[in-house]
């Protein structure tokens, strides 16, 4: 205020409102701290959804992970342990690459909060056993791999809870038995391939792995192990051979088994070399393939002999396994081309090529117990065309008719094969002399009254002249030219009747 004002001016009483008003519209318009996105770990490379931290030597999984990740690849580094539920920051994970580490073992809770892992890959590690709580948590779990590690035993309860499973990599590690009766357990309806091949399996029991489904038999890899010789086990996976399975198929040299205990290094190609097994007969299994052809279009009922199944019938349901390894149970398939009666008979509704193969059927009173009642081997054909039959007389009347016909234009029919012979020829005098060669080639008129015809003095023309004289039915022609002495002429003979005519009607005269 001025100095000259000899009281003070009283204030506005508005100003403080308008600057609690003024402040407050600051606050309104400056931007608000939004929470920062997690950013991508320093040493990883981070997409939309995929997350690699591959072969950067880490000792720990990075912090910090992006949740939109799907998948996540931590292989190629040293990474020795795995702490309890790192997974709960990637709630959309699906597959996961932790191979090339050296992780020894998992914490009872390393794979929690992952329920939507279904591709998970531990190959190349330092795992020693497969323990119960390693994979309960991955209840949607399809492909597990294990190879290339030192496991040596594998819980029977292992893979109880993963029913989705349907590829397992055991191969290369020192595994000296296995859990076979187990494998029922993981699910006959999913399991498509158990690769335990590259180990050191001893013995196998075959009486289980015999009653196994087509869909695990198909993607049982056993070969590369120091397995006990046997007739049952040569006979079963010569079975499996013969049906096509590609794992003894296409893996027949490396399929060995041991002679003897005593010596080490006694393995044989027993499939290869099968003359050793020469005296092993067929099982009852092998017994029990009945075959059965089936025309395109027509329905096939298969009906197994449920008398040898010792499940009590009351609590019994059945199931067939297709050539394609597809279950069926009542009623059947989605378009019911397939049918499961309660008896347990499969009912093809119309017969395709493409459903020929062998048929499994198997008895269940519970999803993890079952029993094999049957093979079939159906064999759908094609209709042979019809052949039209003619009778005997007909044919033969017609085959008559033909041949005369033929002859009749031979006769007939035939084209001339040079104009001059179609010529009519004149009237000769003995038929037999050949006038139209020397008519053509002469300029001077023949003379009728000799035997003998000479060219004229005056001329030197060559003409040929016919002779009587036939030697070996060939005529003899003369050639002449004014010749001194007409005792001594000049002879030309013609080899042959088609020299002769090709001479005539040649346009340059014969000198």
């Amino acid at each position: 205020l001025p100095a000259t004002m000899s009281s003070p001016v009283p204030a506005d009483p508005l100003w403080p409102r308008v600057a609690k008003l003024f402040l407050l519209l600051l606050q309104l318009c400056s931007p608000r701290a939004s929470p920062q996105p997690r950013r991508c770990p320093a040493a990883c490379i981070c997409t939309s959804d995929l997350l690699s931290c591959s072969r950067q030597m880490l000792l720990r999984v990075p912090q910090a992970l992006p949740p939109t990740t799907t998948t996540l690849d931590l292989s190629h580094n040293a990474l020795t342990q795995l702490h309890d539920r790192w997974l709960a920051a990637l709630p959309h994970l699906e597959a996961l690459h932790i191979s090339h580490n050296e992780i020894r073992n998992l914490s009872p809770r390393a794979f929690h909060n992952a329920s939507f892992l279904r591709h998970l890959d531990m190959s190349s590690n330092y795992l020693h056993a497969v323990e119960t709580h390693y994979f309960e948590a991955l209840v949607s779990l399809e492909e597990l791999l294990l190879y290339n590690n030192r496991i040596t035993r594998v819980d029977e309860n292992a893979f109880a809870k993963l029913s989705g499973l349907r590829k397992v990599y055991l191969s290369w590690n020192n595994l000296t038995t296995f859990p076979f009766h187990a494998v029922q357990e993981l699910g006959i309806y999913n399991l498509r391939t158990l690769d335990l091949s590259s180990n050191s399996l001893s013995s196998i029991p075959v009486e289980v792995l015999a009653a196994l489904p087509e869909n695990i038999g198909n993607g049982l890899y056993l070969h590369n192990n120091p397995i006990r010789c046997s007739c049952p086990l040569y006979l079963m996976l010569q079975r499996w051979n013969q049906q096509g399975f590609s794992s003894v198929k296409d893996f027949l040299e490396e399929h060995t088994c041991k002679v003897s205990d005593n010596v080490p290094r006694s393995l044989i190609k027993f499939l290869k070399h099968s003359h050793m097994f020469e005296n092993c007969s067929a099982g009852a299994e092998d017994a029990d393939l009945s075959h059965l052809e089936a025309m395109v279009g027509q329905p096939i009922l298969l009906t197994c002999n449920t008398s040898n199944t010792s499940l009590p019938h009351a609590a019994t349901t059945y199931m067939w396994i297709t050539p394609h390894h597809e279950p069926i149970k009542h009623p059947g398939n989605s378009n019911l081309s397939l049918e499961v009666y309660l008896n347990g008979s499969l009912r093809i509704a119309v017969a395709k090529p493409w459903l020929s193969g062998v048929y499994v059927g198997l008895a269940m009173n519970s999803p993890y117990n079952f029993s094999r009642m049957c093979e079939l081997n159906v064999t759908v054909l094609y209709p042979k065309p019809a052949e039209e039959t003619f009778s005997t007389g007909l044919t033969t009347l017609l085959g008559c008719i033909v041949s005369l016909v033929l002859v009749i234009i031979y006769l007939y029919l035939t084209p001339c094969r040079c104009l001059g012979c179609c010529k009519k020829p004149a009237p000769l005098s003995p038929p037999q002399e050949c006038s139209a060669q020397s008519s053509i080639l002469s300029t001077t008129p023949p003379a009728t009254d000799g035997p003998n015809r000479k060219a004229s003095a005056n001329k030197h023309v060559v003409f040929l002249e016919p002779i009587r004289e036939t030697q070996n039915g060939k005529i003899r022609l003369a050639l002449g030219e004014d010749f001194p002495d007409p005792k001594h002429p000049k002879v030309l003979q013609v080899k042959s009747d088609s020299e002769s005519i090709s001479s005539v009607f040649s346009d340059t005269p014969i000198v």
